[in-house]
């Protein structure tokens, strides 16, 4: 890939028109009057705190706790600093904070009054906010952005990572090898193309193939057992298994958490539209890597990253969904690949309406259908894991090289050194949003340094 695709412009900006502002203040005030409801939240691990409290066991008090406690890092440390650093918002900035607000809120009219309050700040005060570290003589800003070619290429690996954990070190090998060309290829053949692109759709087949193969074989031996036992007992009895799932408590526990969701099916549909609509703007990125594709005006390949995502993530949020009665504020995530593709808004919102739509439908069957294929969805969870550890190391790198940009060897120093503090004292802030929450303190330490005439800024 050449060197003009991964670089960004020297000074991004988070300028955005009357429509955008809007719509991004209308999405707020409606996600948080929904996590109010405790019809859908955006953080993955507080979606299980939920049950208790939609059945009157917690307090709104203590739900808004947990919330906050596994929000403020990644709000803070990660969602900021990567719409400053690239100019796009993400879901980390815009949602987890309306997961708390709303949650927060007393009163269901104050919900959304506070969601739009927050929206506000995003779209009024981050471009102040990014204007201003622009003029400082240490501009950390435009050195983060030196996150982007990790994050990029190290994300890329997600894959073979999942293969290899999954189905050993020979078949991880194989696609590692498999990946390295394709991405060698890409860039020799089509430069002007994401060069993980090709690479990472090839790898995530082959573990899906893998996975299917593997529940495909099971299954036939599982019949051909139960075969055997019926031959020897007489024929199986139906109506007892029949029972059995009716007894079943967790199976009880999903039918009503899925009829909760679909009795408030035509709000689901205007939250599908606002995001999908959300995506279709291009002011906003589903994921660390996703954000500087839709800064580079890369839509199609974003889109096929986010689409990759959602293999990982699917099965979590449907069972969680299903065990707790709360939603994914972006459901599957499937509107954000949609949405970035749509050609216009009007498409944008229908198409949005409609995925969530089938989605909320379809999730009692989907949850019976992950039941059956075990190893499809141990994949998910080795996607997830694999995406979290490479872009936990690509954060890191780009974090250093972003330190190093801004100030040699005592960038290097500061911003190593406040993450191994981090490290040290228990990771207050989660490690994947510890370095670049340190890049940017480190950026705030190094300005000081110079005003008090203690160091001189790294030109270029």
């Amino acid at each position: 890939m050449s060197s003009t695709v991964i670089q960004l412009a020297a000074g991004v900006r988070l300028d955005f028109s009357l429509p955008q502002q809007l719509i991004v203040i209308g999405l707020c005030a409606l996600t948080a009057f929904i996590s109010h409801m405790a019809l859908a939240v955006f953080n993955d691990g507080v979606r299980p705190f939920t049950l208790d409290f939609i059945q009157g066991r917690t307090t709104r008090t203590a739900t808004t706790a947990v919330s906050f406690g596994l929000s403020a890092g990644f709000i803070f440390g990660l969602g900021a600093p990567m719409a400053l650093s690239s100019g796009v918002l993400n879901p980390w900035l815009l949602f987890l904070p309306t997961d708390v607000l709303g949650l927060l809120s007393p009163k269901k009219w104050l919900a959304p009054i506070l969601g739009a309050g927050w929206g506000a700040v995003v779209v009024f005060g981050l471009g102040g906010a990014n204007d201003l570290a622009h003029d400082l003589p240490v501009d950390f800003l435009t050195a983060m952005q030196q996150m982007s070619t990790p994050i990029l290429f190290l994300f890329t690996l997600f894959p073979v990572l999942a293969i290899t954990k999954q189905f050993g070190r020979v078949r991880g090998g194989i696609a590692g090898v498999v990946e390295l060309a394709l991405v060698v290829l890409t860039m020799k053949l089509w430069p002007n193309m994401f060069a993980g692109a090709l690479a990472m759709a090839v790898g995530v087949l082959m573990l899906i193939g893998l996975a299917v193969s593997r529940d495909l074989k099971q299954r036939k031996a599982d019949r051909a057992a139960a075969a055997e036992a019926g031959h020897a007992d007489g024929a199986p009895d139906e109506a007892g298994e029949a029972d059995a799932e009716a007894d079943d408590p967790m199976a009880s526990l999903f039918s009503a958490s899925a009829a909760r969701l679909r009795r408030y099916l035509p709000l689901f549909m205007v939250l599908g539209a606002g995001v999908c609509l959300l995506a279709q703007t291009h002011i906003f990125g589903g994921g660390e890597a996703t954000s500087f594709l839709i800064a580079k005006g890369q839509y199609s390949e974003a889109a096929q990253v986010d689409f990759y995502r959602v293999f990982g993530f699917l099965p979590l949020i449907a069972t969680t969904a299903l065990a707790s009665g709360a939603y994914g504020i972006a459901g599957f995530t499937l509107v954000y690949p949609l949405g970035y593709l749509m050609p216009n808004p009007v498409l944008a919102l229908l198409v949005g309406a409609v995925v969530f739509a089938l989605e909320v439908l379809a999730l009692s069957c989907i949850g019976k259908f992950l039941g059956k294929l075990p190893s499809v969805r141990d994949s998910s969870e080795h996607l997830r894991s694999a995406i979290s550890e490479s872009l936990q190391l690509a954060i890191l790198f780009g974090s250093l090289m972003a330190a190093n940009a801004m100030g040699a060897g005592l960038g290097i120093l500061v911003v190593g050194g406040l993450y191994l503090l981090n490290e040290a004292m228990g990771r207050p802030v989660v490690r994947m949003a510890a370095a670049p929450a340190a890049v940017i303190v480190g950026g705030i330490l190094l300005n000081a340094l110079y005003w008090l005439d203690l160091f001189t800024p790294v030109k270029g």
